[in-house]
């Protein structure tokens, strides 16, 4: 199995082991669009992995700040009470980068650039780069799509 994100298309769609796409869905990615550098705001191009899975059986909207779950549950009423906050929500699926100089090691490093794959608020658009970085998600599309990836599961981010 692997995913494949397409940057242009502001798509993710999961293959199986014979390359069939499976599932597909409409993701969100970086409003400053494609890179890698630290501190851009962009989406990393290239081979990633999936180095983590947080927040398995957490409830749905649940709320997380530095990978852990704040106790919140987001609503409509939270969001107003904090606009400028940039919501992670449900699960997390950290990546990883596995191409030195690209997007591994350095000023350039994926993981330590913090990039997931993401549940976050309905309201947000899909379809439309918005995130800081990360590849946002529906909540119930992450939830789906955490059960199905395995930790170390490759992912390709294109800009295609």
């Amino acid at each position: 199995m692997r995913l494949h994100i397409s940057i242009a298309g502001q798509r993710m769609a999961l293959f199986d082991d014979n390359g069939q796409a499976v599932r597909e869905y409409a993701v969100s990615t970086a409003a400053n669009g494609a890179g890698e550098e630290s501190g851009s705001y962009r989406t990393p191009r290239g081979q990633h992995i999936v180095r983590a899975k947080i927040g398995a059986g957490c409830p749905e909207n649940t709320v997380f700040v530095r990978r852990r779950p704040t106790g919140e549950i987001w609503t409509p009423d939270l969001f107003a009470q904090y606009p400028g906050r940039d919501w992670i929500l449900t699960r997390i699926l950290w990546l990883s980068g596995c191409e030195p100089g690209r997007n591994r090691l350095g000023s350039v490093d994926t993981m330590r650039r913090y990039i997931y794959i993401h549940g976050t608020p309905d309201l947000s658009e899909m379809g439309k780069p918005g995130s800081h970085g990360c590849i946002r998600m529906r909540n119930a599309d992450i939830v789906e799509l955490f059960d199905l990836v395995p930790a170390y599961m490759p992912v390709e981010i294109s800009e295609d």
